[in-house]
C-alpha cells in the first residue's frame, strides 16, 4: 500500500495546487482583458479632444447620463467603476498569490539561461503593474476624485480645461508618458499571457498572430493615449 511522506506532497495536492494556479490565472486573464475593454474605450474618449472643448466636456457630460432613465443619473458610471474596483482587486490578488507561489515553490534561485527572457519579462509586469497602479492612484485625484490642478487654477470649468492645465506642464506629460510606457510594455505582455492561459496560443501560427495583435494593440492604446498630451504641450490642443 503506497504512502506518502510527511515531507513529499502527494499527487493529490500537487494536482489541487495546479488547478489552484490555473484558477488564479484565468482570473488575471479575464479581469485583465476587462481592463483592455475599458482602456479602449477611456482611449477614444480622450481622443475626442482634438474635436474642441464642447466635444470632449460633451462626450464627459454623456457618460453622467448613460442609462437614464432605466438607470439613475451616474447610474451606469458607478456600475463600470464597482466592476473595475472589482477586477483591479481581483486582478492584483491574483498577481500577488501567483508570485508567492512561484517563490515558495523555488525558495533557492538558479541559472537561467540569459536568452529566455522570462526573468526580465515577469519582473517588468511586477513593476509595471506597481507603476501603473501608483499612477491610477494619482490619475484618479488628479482628474476624477479630488480634482487637483497642478497650476494651482480653477477646477469647476469643465474636464477639458483642467486637462489642457494639466498637460501644459512639461513634467506632467513626462509623467503621464512614462505611465503610458509602463502600460504599453504591461499590456503587450499581459495580453499575450493571457491568450496562452485560454489556450489561444496552440499553434506555432497562433502564437505569431497573437504576438503581432499584442503588441499592435499595446503600441495603439499606449500611443493613443500620448496624443492628447503631447497635443496639449505642443499647442494643438488649447
Amino acid at each position: 500500500m503506497a504512502t506518502s511522506t510527511p515531507n513529499r506532497p502527494t499527487l493529490v495536492s500537487g494536482a489541487r495546487a495546479a488547478r489552484t494556479t490555473i484558477a488564479l490565472k484565468l482570473l488575471m486573464a479575464v479581469s485583465g482583458i476587462i481592463f483592455i475593454g475599458f482602456v479602449l474605450a477611456h482611449m477614444y474618449g480622450n481622443l475626442k479632444a482634438f474635436s474642441g472643448e464642447e466635444a470632449f466636456n460633451d462626450y464627459a457630460h454623456h457618460l453622467r447620463e448613460l442609462g437614464e432613465p432605466m438607470l439613475p443619473h451616474e447610474g451606469a458610471l458607478w456600475i463600470i467603476r464597482v466592476v473595475l474596483l472589482l477586477s483591479l482587486v481581483v486582478h492584483v490578488a491574483c498577481a500577488v498569490a501567483l508570485y508567492r507561489r512561484a517563490q515558495k515553490a523555488r525558495p533557492v534561485q538558479y541559472q537561467v539561461k540569459k536568452n529566455t527572457g522570462a526573468i526580465p519579462a515577469a519582473r517588468m509586469m511586477r513593476f509595471g503593474g506597481l507603476t501603473i497602479l501608483l499612477f491610477l492612484i494619482w490619475h484618479l485625484l488628479n482628474f476624477t476624485i479630488g480634482k487637483v490642478n497642478p497650476q494651482g487654477g480653477p477646477t469647476d470649468e469643465g474636464p477639458y480645461a483642467l486637462m489642457v492645465d494639466s498637460f501644459e506642464l512639461w513634467w506632467m506629460t513626462l509623467i503621464y508618458l512614462a505611465a503610458m510606457a509602463a502600460l504599453g510594455a504591461h499590456l503587450h505582455h499581459g495580453l499575450w499571457s493571457a491568450c496562452q492561459t485560454l489556450g489561444i496560443t496552440g499553434s506555432a501560427r497562433a502564437r505569431a498572430r497573437t504576438k503581432l495583435f499584442s503588441l499592435a494593440l499595446a503600441v495603439v492604446i499606449a500611443g493613443g493615449f500620448a496624443l492628447v498630451p503631447i497635443g496639449v504641450l505642443a499647442g494643438i490642443i488649447d
